[in-house]
This record gives C-alpha cells, structure tokens and sequence, in this order.
C-alpha cells in the first residue's frame, strides 16, 4: 500500500498546483459534458503545459476542425486544449485506479493486461465521442435545413432581398439547433456590418454539410452576377432537401429498430432460461 499512498500524495500535490495556476481556467466547460472538469481534466492541462505540448500535429489540426464545428472557430483551440486535457485527466484517474487494484491483487499480470486496455479504450474512446457529435450536428443540420429553406423561398418570393429575408427569419425563429445557431450568427455579423458574402462564405465554412454549401454557392452566385432563376433554383433544392430529409428519417427510424433488436433477443434468452431451469434440475434429480 505504499506506492498507492505514494501515487497519492503525489496526485494531491499535481492537484493543489494545477488548482491555483489554472483556478477558473475551465469554469465555462459544462458539468455534464466534462466531469472532471474541476480536478482531473485541470491536473491534465498542467502536465501538458509543463511538457511544452504545443497543440501543432496533423492530428491536432484534425480535432481542431471538428472543435471548431461545434464550439466556433474563435474557441476552437481553447476546446482542443480541453480535449487533450480531458484525455490525461481520464488517463491519471485510471492509472491510479488500476496501480491500487494491482496491489489488491498482488500484481496480477491479467488484470494489469485489462488495464492497459482500458486505457487504450479511453484515449480512443473520447475522440470516438468527438466524431458523434460533428456527425450528429451535421445530421441535425441536414434535418432543419429543408424548413429553413422553405421560409427562405416564400420570403425572397414576396419581394424581400435575400438580407432582409435572412434577418427576418432570425427575429421570428428562436429555435435551439445547430442550423438556427448558426442562421443567427449570420444575422448577427450582417448587424455588425460584416458584408453578406464573407458571412455566408463563413456560414458554409462552419456548417460543413454539402446542402449548405451548394446553398450558399446559388445565394454567391446570384449576389454577383444576378439571377432572376434565384426563386426556382432554390425551390429545386428544397424539393431534394425534402426527399433527402424523409430517405434520412427512414433510415434512422430502420437504425432504431436495429438497436432494439439485440436487448430483444437478450430478453428472450433470459426468459427462455428462467422457464428451462426448473425442468433442467427437476430431470436431473430424476436421474
């Protein structure tokens, strides 16, 4: 038990160092999201400041652009820095764990064979989650874009410009979604006077989803040459977007069945072994 309580003090002395240089540093980051986000994920971010990490491997670039799709480009390296954080706070959480079972167990080679594994299964483990949620964002994006869409025709085809029909649709729509976040964020930079198409340039950017960007490319298209097709162009699109979102909703609602089918089957398993067992010991005892 001693190289636990040694392990341990010295955990407390990388906590009480990480806690006073990076007090705050992590506050924003949501409980749910990053548990450890008051101890474990900030001795992690201590360890990879005092290794000079430098953040700057294709790899790296790699997270950070999926980073930057669901936290915004100003804070994706600070999310990057979170995520590596993250990884070594699980890390030096498991690593104690799995040195005090070991001692538990005298040192049992299998279970120290289990541990390396489960920190592999970690390490791998959160970036695994990091590419659900850029691909459930993009999904959810796909899923809203035929509404919004919809909105954007019958506005541009009352006589509104395509600026004030955007504006418009975000002072009536306060729905919480990625599109819609990202909608009111185009609205947002057209009041501060960003041009209309830098902002849509920077909208197609961050919502990396192809509907998008050959939306945005029509609305380019038509900002500088002019188009007077603009209406059933974009009517087009929406008519795809549609059949494309109902082709998605029977796909996902064919996944879920899927998923369904294996607690099923386990289910069924465990009752026809309830309804065998007593037949199985009453032959038994008969032979």
């Amino acid at each position: 038990m001693g190289l636990v309580l040694i392990l341990s003090l010295g955990y407390f002395l990388l906590y009480r160092r990480a806690k006073l240089k990076y007090h705050g540093w992590a506050e924003e980051l949501a409980k749910k999201e990053f548990p450890l986000r008051k101890n474990f994920l900030l001795m992690g971010h201590f360890f990879l400041q005092k290794i000079n990490y430098t953040y700057k491997t294709s790899y790296d670039r790699k997270l950070a652009h999926q980073l930057a799709e669901l936290y915004g480009v100003e804070k994706a390296y600070f999310y990057l820095q979170v995520h590596w954080a993250n990884k070594i706070g699980y890390l030096l959480l498991m690593i104690f764990f799995i040195i005090f079972l070991q001692v538990l167990a005298g040192g049992d080679p299998y279970l120290l064979f289990l541990g390396v594994l489960v920190l592999a299964a970690i390490f791998g483990g959160l970036d695994y989650e990091l590419k659900k949620m850029t691909s459930s964002r993009r999904l959810r994006i796909c899923l809203d874009f035929p509404d919004f869409l919809n909105q954007l025709i019958l506005l541009l085809n009352a006589g509104l410009t395509i600026s004030n029909a955007w504006q418009k649709i975000v002072h009536h729509n306060q729905k919480e979604s990625p599109l819609y976040r990202e909608v009111r964020q185009v609205g947002y930079e057209l009041e501060q006077n960003k041009t209309l198409t830098v902002a849509l340039e920077d909208f197609a950017r961050r919502c990396r989803v192809p509907e998008i960007t050959r939306f945005t490319a029509v609305l380019l298209q038509n900002l500088k040459k002019g188009n007077a097709e603009l209406v059933p162009v974009l009517r087009l699109q929406a008519n795809e977007c549609w059949l494309m979102r109902k082709n998605t909703a029977q796909r996902l609602g064919e996944e879920a069945s899927t998923k369904l089918l294996l607690p099923m089957m386990l289910m069924l398993i465990a009752i026809l072994l309830i309804v065998a067992a007593p037949a199985i010991l009453a032959l038994r005892n008969l032979g």
